[in-house]
């Protein structure tokens, strides 16, 4: 089945539209806090040379969004769809950051219903890989309903690998929540 892993997705709040070389500097004006990082494996990503490698993997991977605010038109964060495996009929959702004006606002479970309602009409299976210490992140993980797999060493896009939890959501669990 042939589907796109960068669609434009939206709701009454928000946006998700594929991220541009463009858009460097203003998702660096978001990425440049180091509290944004403060709970994540690779905490130098507000760096401008880590997180200019960071935004290279986003453009690689094909599947990478900006998260823009309707009302405002201010860029929140990213987000992105990588590694769809056809055997296994999955992908992942991940590399996801917002902002800390946008901490605790319950931005983050609309941002994954849209991508999970969108991706769940193209594959069986959905896995996340969140930092091991990222306990804001798996705790949002947890409230979707996504089941911890246990520990992974996953190496990041240019960056080194680092110990994190492999969360999966099935399709068939999603359409019952």
């Amino acid at each position: 089945m042939k589907f796109s892993i960068q669609p434009i997705l939206e709701n009454e709040q928000y946006q998700l539209i594929p991220l541009q070389q463009g858009d460097f500097e203003s998702l660096y004006h978001v990425a440049s806090d180091p509290e944004v990082w403060s709970q994540h494996p690779n905490k130098d990503r507000y760096q401008r040379e880590v997180f200019s490698t960071f935004f290279e993997g986003a453009m690689e991977s094909g599947g990478a969004f900006k998260i823009i605010e309707k009302s405002s038109g201010e860029m929140l964060g990213s987000t992105r769809f990588y590694d769809y495996n056809k055997e296994d009929n999955s992908i992942f959702i991940g590399y996801t950051f917002y902002g800390t004006t946008s901490w605790g606002k319950g931005i983050n479970p609309q941002i994954k219903k849209l991508m999970l309602d969108y991706i769940f009409q193209f594959v069986d299976t959905v896995y996340f890989h969140v930092g091991k210490d990222n306990i804001r992140s798996r705790t949002a993980m947890e409230r979707l309903g996504a089941e911890n797999k246990g520990e992974q060493e996953i190496a990041y896009f240019g960056e080194p690998s680092r110990i994190n939890i492999l969360y999966q959501i099935k399709k068939e669990k999603y359409e019952k929540i």
